[in-house]
């Protein structure tokens, strides 16, 4: 749904003169574009190391986006779900529903062009790029997302809000029996995410992945870590009451960062016994990165909302205003430049993709022939030109819901 006018940002009490939390808009700006700077380098061989995922176990900031998020779509569901008094109805359940199927839909149709227009494009024919639901990847960002929310949320409007931070505990409980009994540790086909997501989904619905010289399928979203993360989600739900239950921004950001200390203390610490995972969602990584999270809010609240400085901020907040837009528009405008290609006499085949004819043939000898810098560059232009378009959407006071 496209709307024009006011800001779509949930108002908040305690804020000065916005009448919102600005910094809730401008977090959740910041990790949409990292969210693209992440996964558009110019070249996945030649990447800094703050930018890669780390390969197993551990956490890199390039690891802390997609986490992120997930806390601020908690937040902001809580804000959302204000206008039903978290009392269960139909008419709510259903307008959750038919959001979850959106939003889900978008990743899978995402999935499809990617393979249908690398088909179309390659050695398949018309019928076969476009009949590709025997290889598509079912589990992706968008899926997870739309399943956290929409399970989350349906949570948030049956169980009392007092007991969630004991449901959010269970699941987490619940999960870390189901890892360490099930080498969920170790990345083989022999782990029980790994088990459970080829028996449900079947391998050619998976993302391939490749650790220490192993090539494996094996989903980051997974069907197993499903459940970690919607207690991620809920964990920002509860600091979503949190906010709104105070008015006062001082006393916001004391309580954000006692949530945000005792998480990150409580996921390192339990770190020696059950590693930081990103791929598999581990109980540790959920507890960190909620954490870091809660703080990195409350520092934005006392930048941003308190102290006033805001000038800075306008970059982030264009993202902020239309996140899951902007992010899907970066992952087709993805796809058509790393599919399409133009003539290139450099190239062996005579040819080369949008993406391949920028990168190497523009950017790289700017750089002076470094890779790695130019790779860099290649990620941060194509966020600008996404923040472009994002830009003429803000300017317009165009938000697109999704």
């Amino acid at each position: 749904m496209t709307t024009k006018g006011t800001s779509p940002s949930t108002p908040t009490q305690g804020t000065k003169s916005s009448g919102r939390l600005l910094a809730l808009d401008i977090l959740r700006g910041i990790t949409v574009a990292g969210m693209i700077l992440v996964n558009n380098p110019g070249s996945w061989g030649s990447i800094y190391a703050p930018f890669r995922h780390a390969e197993w176990n551990g956490l890199t900031p390039t690891d802390l986006v997609f986490p992120f998020f997930m806390f601020i779509m908690g937040i902001s569901t809580y804000f959302s779900l204000r206008k039903y008094q978290f009392s269960f109805s139909w008419p709510s359940f259903f307008k959750i529903l038919r959001r979850t199927i959106v939003i889900f839909l978008i990743g899978i149709a995402i999935a499809w062009f990617g393979l249908f227009l690398r088909g179309i494009l390659g050695d398949k024919t018309f019928s076969e790029a476009l009949f590709n639901f025997d290889r598509i990847r079912i589990l992706g960002v968008m899926p997870r997302l739309a399943i956290c929310y929409g399970v989350g949320a349906t949570i948030a409007l049956l169980v009392p809000h007092r007991r969630l931070p004991w449901l959010v505990a269970l699941m987490l409980v619940a999960y870390s029996v189901i890892l360490l009994l099930g080498n969920g540790f170790e990345f083989s086909d022999t782990n029980v995410i790994s088990i459970v997501d080829h028996k449900i989904l079947g391998p050619q619905h998976m993302y391939g992945d490749t650790i220490g010289g192993v090539y494996l399928k094996f989903d980051p979203e997974g069907l197993l870590s499903t459940l970690p993360s919607i207690a991620h989600m809920l964990i920002g739900f509860i600091c979503g009451g949190l906010i709104m239950s105070t008015k006062d921004n001082n006393l916001r950001i004391n309580k954000l960062f006692i949530v945000g200390v005792c998480l990150t203390f409580a996921g390192f610490l339990l770190d020696y016994g059950m590693p930081v995972n990103k791929k598999i969602w581990s109980p540790t990584f959920v507890l960190t990165t909620c954490g870091l999270a809660s703080s990195f809010l409350g520092l934005l609240i006392w930048i941003i909302d308190i102290k006033g400085y805001k000038r800075w901020s306008r970059f982030f907040e264009v993202f902020g205003i239309n996140p899951l837009f902007l992010y899907c528009l970066g992952s087709v405008l993805s796809i058509i430049i790393g599919a399409v290609k133009v003539p290139y006499a450099a190239a062996a085949s005579g040819s080369i993709t949008v993406k391949g004819l920028l990168y190497d043939g523009f950017i790289t000898p700017m750089c002076g022939g470094n890779a790695t810098l130019a790779s860099l560059v290649f990620a941060i232009l194509f966020v600008m030109f996404n923040w472009c378009i994002g830009y003429i959407l803000y300017k317009k006071k165009i938000y697109i819901k999704i």
